[in-house]
């Protein structure tokens, strides 16, 4: 396996995204000098965002990124496709058009447990009318949504070459765009298909639990406009939230794809076979 040197006059970006594109030959195994630092910085997320220990909340306390702890809970059960939480996704970021950082499945089950899946525009539309593709005998039809799981382990983190996806010490797993190369490696190595590349920036982009918002002490723009309480976002070192009462509670709360060892802390309340 060969290692490529870059020369010194050459941007660290530039160089990896050649790299990348197979102009250089070489490997994600880099040796780069960097004027005297660690060579092997550009492999180190914690070097990368410049997260303020503390800020102050909207209630006046401070924000210890050292002393929170949060999960995400979805509610199968509650969920009614309205697309809500996409349409409020969208305008928070932005998102391109065809692209998601949250959407939301329909699942149809015949009487002969035969399921259907369609996601048409992610949601965003809403499931107002039924299927007209398929003629079946419809058993059951219920919405799952889909977003970020914020792995423990998360894969994303483990593959990007250069640090651009990280995890913060309150356990986001975020992207720094500024670092991100393009290289859809993380778009890859997401067990939960939760990432894309935007086709303006060309970089990879996921939903953050709107991070933002959180430090600020404000929920995530999609828990905000959730008509019926399907999506609960909150602190588990917060005996009165209610994320903490329903993960100590007696419901069987479930995680998507438990055999990748990747432990998110997005759960699913009520969740199908078909779905887990």
């Amino acid at each position: 396996m060969k290692i490529e040197q870059a020369p010194p006059q050459l941007d660290r970006r530039a160089f990896i995204q050649k790299v990348l594109a197979g102009s250089v030959t070489g490997s994600l195994l880099l040796i780069y000098p960097m004027g005297g630092g660690d060579a092997l910085d550009v492999l180190q997320p914690s070097t990368i965002p410049n997260i303020p220990e503390q800020i102050p909340g909207i209630r006046g306390e401070e924000y210890d990124i050292h002393e929170r702890k949060f999960a995400f809970i979805v509610d199968i059960t509650r969920c009614i496709g309205c697309g809500s939480c996409c349409v409020a996704d969208k305008r928070e970021y932005n998102v391109p058009d065809g692209n998601y950082r949250t959407w939301v499945e329909r699942y149809v089950k015949d009487f002969d447990d035969q399921v259907y899946v369609d996601c048409p525009n992610g949601g965003l539309d809403g499931y107002q009318t039924p299927r007209t593709d398929i003629d079946v005998q419809v058993r059951d039809t219920f919405f799952v949504p889909k977003l970020c799981n914020m792995c423990k382990e998360a894969p994303c983190v483990q593959v990007c070459p250069v640090g651009a996806t990280f995890t913060t010490p309150d356990g986001f797993v975020l992207m720094d765009s500024d670092r991100c190369v393009g290289c859809g490696y993380c778009i890859q190595a997401c067990p939960y298909s939760s990432r894309f590349l935007n086709p303006i920036t060309h970089t990879a982009e996921k939903c953050t639990w709107c991070y933002h918002r959180v430090r600020k002490g404000l929920l995530p723009a999609c828990v905000e406009v959730c008509p019926t309480g399907a999506r609960k976002f909150g602190s588990l070192k917060d005996e009165t939230s209610e994320v903490y009462k329903i993960l100590k509670g007696p419901g069987v709360l479930t995680v998507l794809k438990e055999s990748m060892g990747t432990w998110p802390a997005l759960y699913y309340l009520g969740a199908r076979l078909e779905v887990i």
